[in-house]
């Protein structure tokens, strides 16, 4: 419901702003300059599966979330989860997911930060690009991966 969906916005500003990070403090001010809440981000999840990782004590430490066309739009992880291999079964569950869909082909915009992550998951850079927001410029690719 909505409210697991502004937890979500709070979990990818957090994933986002702290830890260490390929991209500066402006850069990623201006990625995420607040927690995302509200209708129209409770309506982009809605119409998405979306599968989050909980602890033994129920906190989210990150989500995965798979829209229309095989694209994956969103995929964070909280600094102080990474590294366990969540990013993997999240993967898993998403591609599951995708495959009972009858989507044959997985693709996404990754950030510097989960390139590495998505590349050890079997996808490859279709192409490099940059996106500006506001002032700052954030380099990031497409990637794809044929189920």
């Amino acid at each position: 419901g909505p409210e697991d969906f502004d937890a979500l916005g709070a979990l990818m500003f957090d994933a986002v702003r702290l830890g260490d990070s390929p991209y500066s403090e402006a850069q990623r001010a201006a990625w995420v300059p607040e927690p995302r809440d509200g209708p129209e981000w409770s309506a982009r999840l809605a119409g998405q599966y979306i599968v989050i990782a909980v602890d033994a004590d129920d906190n989210r430490l990150g989500f995965m979330s798979l829209a229309e066309g095989g694209y994956i739009d969103f995929a964070y992880i909280l600094p102080a989860a990474r590294g366990a291999g969540l990013f993997r079964r999240l993967f898993v569950a998403i591609a599951e997911e995708a495959a009972r869909q009858g989507v044959s082909r997985l693709w996404v915009h990754a950030s510097l930060m989960a390139e590495p992550a998505f590349a050890a998951c079997g996808f490859t850079v279709t192409r490099r690009e940059q996106v500006t927001i506001g002032t700052e410029t954030l380099d990031r690719c497409q990637m794809e991966l044929e189920l």
